[in-house]
């Protein structure tokens, strides 16, 4: 993989030995008896996953560092590419299992490509809706699980107060509170219902004001901004050269962002401002999230004050699962349910690469289909895995416990490294 210096070489090999090296320990260090090697991970709390690194130490000074992957490997890739279309729509969120509706989200849109599938403007609409509802989760997670690891510990009760509220409205909506393969070909499952939107204008009203709460727990303490500032510095040109997304690319300087520079969905329609900030560090990290959910409860309301109406999935029986009421009187109807669930449909030849901006950024699907039931190639983009290739460079002159700020900064999920 090409990068701009040899320090920041990085492997995806799952074998353990010989460890790819990330961060190269300094010639004049290198037989030095003061270079003490250390596991940190992979059952660490702070690694955010499983993730391994091995950490060399020249006193409380990080000089070298070498990571190894691949201890949540699931092949969810593979096994895709054993199920039909309609059966592989409960993977992908299980991949990023922190924001599961983006993940799905991505898949069926690229379904939809191949199948050249109109969708009603009400399903795009609550899928906006849901995706930044997903965001928010996401968000919350990383700074609830972030801030208790650098002793901020009421934070991680606050953000998962929050983050409850969240997933009641995900049952709401879809029956799951994760994983909820609300998302079909077409549209969704079933139809927003009733008491859906009540609710959730109640959380538009409350979570800006948990947002200042959190503002003031954090944004002016002394001890966070000692662990925050100036430490994991990512250059905008480094997270260029680094194939850098998301938060963590717009917390460098770069002004980025799919939902409004590879339109998808409506977003185009809506009215919402992209956070950026210079710094490139791990404050500058979590502002970046911190402003991304303001952003998001504004295009949440955006949402429900412009909710279409009218049906909620397309009308093509071929591929969408013809309404329940019919399976009772029809025997047409009946048939095509039953093919669907059991035989699946099939996509016409061809191949799409669709991106969605997920929490973490950039998340792809690259899908093949040879006009069967079953995608002859899945292979996803994953924000994750790219984040982690920038961690060396995050860690040069750092100390040993920066590396839990700048592991959590910089928002890995493990389940979507692996895969």
């Amino acid at each position: 993989m090409a990068v701009t210096q040899p320090r920041r070489i990085y492997s995806g090999s799952r074998i353990p030995a010989p460890i790819p090296t990330l961060l190269q320990v300094p010639a004049n260090l290198a037989d030095s008896e003061d270079v003490l090697q250390v596991n940190f991970g992979p059952n660490h709390p702070s690694t955010h996953g499983v993730l391994r690194l091995v950490v060399d130490l020249s006193g409380e000074r990080v000089v070298g560092l070498r990571a190894v992957i691949g201890y949540l490997h699931t092949g969810f890739e593979k096994n895709m590419e054993q199920k039909t279309w309609w059966k592989a729509i409960t993977y992908p969120e299980r991949i990023d299992y922190v924001a599961f509706q983006n993940n799905e989200l991505v898949f069926v849109l690229a379904i939809e490509k191949l199948l050249g599938l109109k969708v009603p403007p009400k399903a795009t609409w609550m899928r906006m809706l849901l995706c930044e509802l997903n965001r928010i989760h996401s968000h919350l997670v990383f700074l609830g699980t972030s801030a208790l690891e650098l002793g901020a510990i009421s934070m991680f009760w606050y953000c998962f107060r929050e983050r409850d509220l969240v997933l009641d409205l995900s049952e709401l909506a879809t029956g799951m509170r994760m994983h909820t393969r609300y998302f079909q070909a077409g549209g969704l499952a079933e139809d927003v219902p009733r008491g859906f939107e009540a609710e959730c204008r109640k959380f538009v009203e409350w979570m800006p004001k948990a947002l200042d709460d959190y503002g003031a727990i954090l944004s002016r303490n002394e001890i966070w901004l000692e662990r925050t500032r100036g430490i994991g510095l990512l250059s905008a040109e480094d997270a260029i050269a680094l194939g850098q997304s998301g938060p963590v690319l717009r917390a460098s300087g770069v002004d980025w962002d799919l939902r409004r520079d590879r339109p998808y969905l409506a977003y185009p329609a809506l009215d919402f401002d992209i956070p950026v900030y210079p710094n490139g560090d791990v404050y500058d990290r979590y502002l970046v999230r911190m402003d991304e959910m303001r952003q998001s409860v504004r295009i949440i309301e955006q949402c429900l004050d412009g909710m279409p109406e009218g049906p909620w999935i397309a009308d093509d029986r071929k591929v969408v699962l013809p309404p329940r009421h019919e399976l009772h009187t029809s025997m047409e109807s009946l048939i095509h349910h039953f093919k669907i669930v059991t035989e699946g449909y099939s996509v016409p030849e061809g191949e799409v690469y669709v991106t969605v901006e997920s929490p973490r950024g950039e998340m792809g699907c690259f899908v093949v289909s040879d006009g069967g039931p079953r995608p002859w190639r899945v292979k996803f983009r994953a924000p994750s895995f790219v984040a982690l290739e920038a961690t060396a460079t995050t860690m040069t002159d750092a100390l040993v416990a920066d590396m839990i700020a700048i592991v959590g900064s910089l928002d890995g999920v493990m389940g979507e490294v692996d895969r």
